[in-house]
């Protein structure tokens, strides 16, 4: 199918409203990206991009086979709360390098190829409204404006507010977790440039460098009941966080010393979307399969998403033959990805006699481990 001529309006300029805007405007097709907010701003702070999303970002020509706005992964260290003591070391995948990406900076990188390739972006245009006709979908933005195009892309997020025009009202579930997320100097010199996961009974924290060592990503996860709001930008205590984390020692209780500015996410789960498309709006990233952060392929799942799609248009003769193609190619995948970082969840947090016996385990097959998950990080959606 020839893209030229085709007009599409993706609404989110995340990761994978950018990535899929400009996958569709390099085969020839008209983009229109839509963002809510007036401003990409970097709140968000790190995320990593293991070699399945890198795969997508390099055919993509967004970044070169050595990016120069990363961190390279050296592997994970996992340890214990206590004192830091090293329980296992998990390399770095046979598959490629894992990249460490401050949020902001990947999309700026995505935001100027896409610009540069000739997608719109627009800024602070929110669609309320999807209407449906017989060949065109028809969004209408809070300013009262409409734009109909071929196709409507709706890439905006676990809370996605066009996911329920495909699968009605959904009740979303608390994990009972809630993540704590900052940025530090990073200040610790006899650190080593990888990423850190140290366990304790019903929480953990993860660190891992950003911008050439010069920043650290902290993730402190810990379960709770006393939670109601589904949000990822409300403002935390960094006192709070150092209480609530005041029994970790070694690192991690300086890391915590550090931090001067958190917020805190709760983790609420949605299922893998059972319908994703309809024929003219289609859902991607987290608005189709949101994921548990435990397996850190949020962004590198909708990358693969964006890369679909635009082949699935490619391929075949007609929008809603192309939606139907990118649903069957990508649904399978993304409910094994998400079930893995789901049970992640319950093997960081164990307790008693399990923590232990889990250690003892670690120690032996950490060196392995990543092979267990080579399914994940060697698959190439551009291949």
């Amino acid at each position: 199918m020839k893209l030229q001529g085709l007009k599409f309006n993706v609404i989110g300029g995340g990761i994978g409203g950018l990535a899929s805007g400009l996958a569709l405007r390099q085969r020839g097709a008209q983009v229109t990206v839509l963002e809510q907010a007036p401003a990409f701003s970097e709140v968000g702070a790190g995320l990593q991009i293991s070699a399945n999303g890198f795969a997508v970002l390099r055919a993509l020509g967004v970044v070169q086979d050595v990016p120069e706005d990363a961190q390279i992964s050296h592997g994970t260290i996992i340890r214990d709360y206590r004192e830091g003591r090293v329980i296992s070391r998990i390399p770095a995948p046979d598959a490629g390098p894992t990249y460490y990406y401050h949020r902001a900076d990947l999309l700026d990188l995505l935001h100027r190829a896409a610009t540069e390739a000739g997608v719109e972006i627009r800024l602070g245009a929110r669609v309320v409204q999807v209407h449906e006709h017989p060949t065109e979908a028809e969004l209408v933005l809070d300013t009262g404006e409409s734009l109909r195009c071929d196709c409507a892309i709706a890439a905006d997020g676990g809370r996605s507010a066009i996911r329920p025009i495909l699968n009605g009202a959904e009740t979303p579930q608390f994990t009972n977790q809630v993540a704590w997320r900052a940025v530090i100097p990073w200040a610790i010199s006899e650190l080593m440039p990888c990423a850190s996961l140290t366990m304790g009974p019903g929480r953990h924290v993860v660190t891992y460098p950003l911008r050439d060592q010069q920043l650290m990503n902290v993730v402190a996860i810990e379960e709770r009941s006393d939670w109601q709001e589904e949000s990822w930008r409300l403002q935390g205590d960094p006192d709070e966080l150092r209480a609530r984390f005041a029994d970790f020692g070694g690192n991690v209780r300086d890391i915590l010393s550090d931090v001067t500015e958190t917020h805190l996410w709760a983790l609420f789960l949605r299922p893998v979307a059972e319908h994703w498309q309809n024929g003219q709006l289609a859902l991607l990233g987290d608005a189709a399969h949101p994921t548990l952060p435990f397996m850190a392929q949020g962004a590198c799942l909708a990358l693969e998403d964006a890369w679909v799609l635009a082949q699935s248009f490619e391929e075949q003769s007609g929008v809603a033959q192309a939606l139907a193609a990118y649903e069957s190619r990508r649904l399978t995948r993304t409910k094994k990805v998400v079930a893995t970082a789901g049970s992640n969840a319950r093997n960081f947090h164990l307790r008693g006699p399990m923590r232990l016996a889990a250690q003892v385990a670690l120690k032996a097959i950490g060196p392995r481990l990543s092979k267990r998950y080579e399914w994940i990080y060697a698959y190439d959606a551009t291949a």
